[in-house]
């Protein structure tokens, strides 16, 4: 009942964070610390009155600064027989390939194409670090740090800066949106939190995580778990497919598939693959689920394309991260150009700025660009990031360095 409670309500935070319920900073607040403060309440509520007198299990905890085990904090591996170190060889390469795979689209998610981030990708020298840290948990005998792939974002989500903005188009007149203008990078909120947790291991600190029942816990992985499948691929293709195609909104990419087959025939694929990885992590065989996950790659890359259009695969498989993010680690795979800036004209002017006209208006924008590929047509946006064009799905971005004032209106802009 506990875990339900904290669902429910946890959930309910997240909900009124996106409606349009209370004042923007009071949603702002529930969606920031709703589900931390249900988890101080419900720890508390276990507390009150006849609740009292029930037996929860909570937060099993050890000594302050101090294994779990009866131990000391490096492992003596000098004891290890030779034929320990090589039976342990093939495990260790899959947990190289897991981590390999499990740090990567955990980092891809965290700066996916929602955020627009001005800072690039460090994939590298993020795979450096976890293999110095995975090296030091491995002498001292406790968890390797890993990435939880469904939560990569929501740390990124939380540092996002958002604010409303009106339509003043006559039809929906006074009709507010919410609209992320940018994302604090910094890496002060990440030390924090490894702060934090270094703290936990505090004698004080573990009293009071002891207090915690674990069927609150177990709540809070439920919402984890809803939240991340209501963001997923599979689950945002199943409901397309559930839908009455009257009713799908016409914005949904989905829609752009011509071949309503096809998402069944992808949903079916991914549901193949996801089935298979689950299916050998509940036998003894569960260490190898990456080699399926791996199997993935060649399908994705050989096979697909035989069945399904580029357009179709565009869609259906779209890059989880902008071209921006992946232009460090050689682009999106088989999207033409993804690591190509925009045409730049052969001598640009001296101050940078160039006037294009349209049938309809001219607009004045920072930077270079090919004036053959401005055409009469819908409205675009462009901005201006330290002087590097990428392309969008709303028109065209440069690199980092967006401020309000670089964002104008284009006509017909590819």
């Amino acid at each position: 009942m506990v875990s339900l409670l904290v669902l429910m309500t946890a959930y309910a935070c997240g909900v009124i964070g996106s409606s349009s319920l209370f004042q923007h900073y009071v949603r702002v607040f529930i969606k920031d610390y709703g589900t931390p403060l249900t988890i101080c309440f419900f720890t508390g509520f276990v507390h009150i009155g006849k609740m009292e007198r029930v037996n929860l299990p909570t937060l099993p905890t050890s000594k302050s600064f101090n294994p779990t085990l009866d131990r000391g904090w490096i492992v003596d591996f000098w004891h290890l027989g030779v034929g320990d170190v090589f039976l342990a060889l093939p495990f260790a390469a899959f947990l190289t390939i897991l981590f390999y795979f499990d740090h990567n689209v955990s980092s891809l998610i965290a700066q996916g194409t929602e955020f627009p981030l001005r800072k690039p990708a460090g994939f590298h020298w993020d795979i450096f670090l976890l293999g110095i840290t995975t090296g030091l948990a491995g002498l001292l005998g406790v968890p390797f740090p890993n990435g939880l792939i469904p939560q990569a974002p929501f740390h990124t989500t939380s540092l996002c800066v958002t604010r409303l903005k009106t339509d003043m188009n006559e039809e929906h007149k006074g009709k507010t949106e919410t609209v992320l203008d940018y994302v604090v990078e910094q890496r002060v909120s990440n030390l924090a939190q490894g702060l934090l947790i270094l703290g936990t291991m505090s004698g004080p600190l573990l009293a009071v995580l002891h207090l915690i029942p674990e069927a609150v816990l177990s709540g809070l992985f439920f919402v984890m778990g809803i939240q991340a499948l209501e963001a997923n691929g599979i689950t945002k293709k199943m409901l397309f497919l559930a839908n009455d195609r009257s009713h799908t909104p016409a914005s949904d990419p989905l829609k752009r598939v011509e071949r309503r087959a096809a998402v069944w025939v992808f949903l079916g694929i991914e549901l193949l693959g996801f089935g298979a990885t689950f299916a050998i992590t509940q036998t003894i065989a569960a260490v190898g689920f990456p080699v399926f996950i791996l199997l993935l790659i060649p399908v994705r890359t050989f096979l697909l394309p035989k069945y399904f259009t580029g357009e179709e695969l565009s869609i259906l498989d779209a890059p989880t991260a902008s071209p921006f993010t992946m232009e460090s680690v050689g682009g999106n795979y088989g999207v033409p150009g993804s690591t190509d800036v925009l045409p730049r004209v052969s001598e640009p002017p001296s101050d940078e700025e160039m006037t294009v006209d349209s049938p309809k208006k001219s607009s004045q924008a920072k930077g270079n660009y090919d004036e053959s590929s401005v055409e009469g047509g819908e409205n675009a946006t462009l901005k201006r990031r330290s002087g590097v064009m990428t392309r969008d799905e709303r028109g065209i971005t440069f690199g980092p360095g967006d401020t309000e004032g670089d964002t104008i209106e284009m006509h017909g802009l590819p």
